[in-house]
């Protein structure tokens, strides 16, 4: 009879190379989150304490600048034809919500008529706002 002891083998996880995945996994996340809404024009948007995220699922951005140039979808386009251009996306879905984006200093006028527009086509208006910090 064989009564002696075995030596068990001790067992180790080597974690080194886990440590660069992790970095990759997080600097990926941190790239992809920097450009989740590739559509918006960069503006500096007004601040509201009240400010909420949008739930809908079907948008269309538009964008006022400082120069009071309008875009749809990061596409340039005139007052007169984004009734158009809307239009165009509001066929490929019925249930469309507009996410206005306006740049500090832009009058109300400038943007009610986008929410002339909108009323035109019987769509939902947004309005982008920053957080105050």
């Amino acid at each position: 009879m064989n009564l002696r002891k075995r030596n068990k083998g001790h067992v180790e996880v080597h974690t080194s190379a886990l440590n660069d995945i992790m970095f990759f996994l997080m600097l990926f996340f941190l790239l992809a989150s920097a450009v989740v809404n590739p559509q918006v024009v960069k503006l500096l948007l007004p601040r509201s304490e009240s400010g909420q995220q949008s739930s809908a699922q079907k948008t269309v951005t538009v964008s006022i600048d400082e120069n009071l140039k309008y875009y749809v979808e990061k596409q340039a386009v005139t007052l007169e034809s984004m009734k158009s251009a809307i239009e165009a996306y509001q066929q490929a879905s019925p249930d469309l919500t507009i996410v206005l984006y306006v740049a500090r200093g832009v009058s109300i006028e400038n943007t009610m008529a986008v929410f002339d527009v909108a009323n035109q086509l019987k769509l939902k208006v947004v309005l982008a706002v920053e957080p105050k910090k």
